[in-house]
């Protein structure tokens, strides 16, 4: 009996290869690497992000993109911090709300994607203009949260053992995590995204909900920056309109680290998360030697996104040669 593995799953399983390799040789070349803290602040100093291409993922793998992602993240960064210091307004009260408007945001993007017929790179690109000018319209100064309850939340943690303790951003990035996974693979909407992304003239004529799916994408990536802009505040105690500048743009590149078709259809949540894993990685490798500037983890990122495009092309001209064959 032998065991063929699939195209599909050749692009997660490379993410993952190098993902582990890049860590094992972390763990060799330092011996501090190997720490339980330091595995823990790849979530914890990567949460933002991560949640961020959560959202993201579902939108490639409808085959759209969602270049507003790190506006919203500023946008809802400095809104917080001003309803909450300015307006004296309770966090209760102000995350909702936050969460309410990524939300709608998006929605109202997908909208005119799908009603209008407008292309997603120009639509969310207005979106990135939009919620960055709005933001710095707010404030162009970085405003500090003192309200008690937040700055608990920001400080808790979840003890693990004796010298590990997961902060409250790292929980929900894995909590958020989860969720998508179990929404994309085992629900009818995740279906229905890979079936849009795979052909959105097919899924129309199948008689999917292709509309509702597609305002449903781009509404749960609003609502997932929005997320993002709150774990921002927690991580940093402060909202920061220029917070998130260029994050569209590493949520994309861990997408498709990750394994994600940038053509839609093919992908996981589990290659999303690899790819924010070899991010952090990257970052903590170049933070313990300590002689190379922070600007190598976008060298090397670019790298490894070139070497990932070139392995999905392959893929899929050899997955197109055997359809002809």
């Amino acid at each position: 009996m032998t065991l063929r593995l699939s195209r599909r799953h050749i692009p997660l399983l490379a993410t993952t290869a190098v993902c582990v390799l890049l860590y094992v040789a972390g763990c060799l070349a330092y011996g501090r690497f190997s720490n339980p803290r330091v595995l823990i602040n790849f979530f914890t100093d990567n949460a933002f992000l991560g949640i961020a291409a959560i959202g993201m993922t579902f939108v490639i793998l409808s085959g759209g993109i969602d270049l507003s992602v790190g506006a919203v993240v500023g946008c809802v960064s400095i809104l917080t911090a001003t309803l909450i210091e300015q307006r004296h307004l309770h966090p209760a009260v102000v995350i909702p709300l936050m969460l309410l408007f990524g939300l709608l945001f998006g929605a109202g993007m997908g909208c005119l994607i799908h009603f209008f017929e407008l292309q997603p790179f120009l639509v969310t690109l207005a979106g990135m203009f939009f919620c960055r000018g709005l933001g710095l319209v707010i404030s162009q100064e970085s405003i500090s949260i003192n309200h008690p309850i937040f700055q608990q939340a920001s400080e808790w943690s979840l003890a693990l053992g004796e010298s590990a303790q997961v902060k409250l951003a790292a929980l929900i990035f894995l909590v958020v995590l989860l969720l998508a996974t179990a929404v994309s693979l085992l629900t009818r909407f995740g279906r229905n995204i890979y079936a849009i992304g795979g052909s959105e003239v097919s899924a129309t004529l199948m008689g999917l909900p292709v509309a509702g799916t597609k305002v449903g994408v781009y509404a749960l990536s609003g609502f997932f920056s929005a997320l993002a802009g709150l774990v921002y505040t927690l991580y940093t105690s402060s909202g920061n309109a220029t917070a998130g500048t260029g994050l569209e743009l590493d949520a994309i590149a861990a997408v498709v680290v990750g394994g994600t078709l940038l053509s839609g259809g093919v992908g996981y949540m589990a290659g999303t998360l690899a790819g924010v894993l070899i991010f952090g990685i990257i970052q903590t490798l170049i933070t313990f030697q300590g002689t190379l500037s922070s600007w190598w983890t976008k060298i090397v990122i670019g790298g490894l996104l070139l070497a990932f495009i070139l392995l999905q092309k392959l893929i899929q001209g050899r997955k197109s040669g055997g359809r002809h064959a």
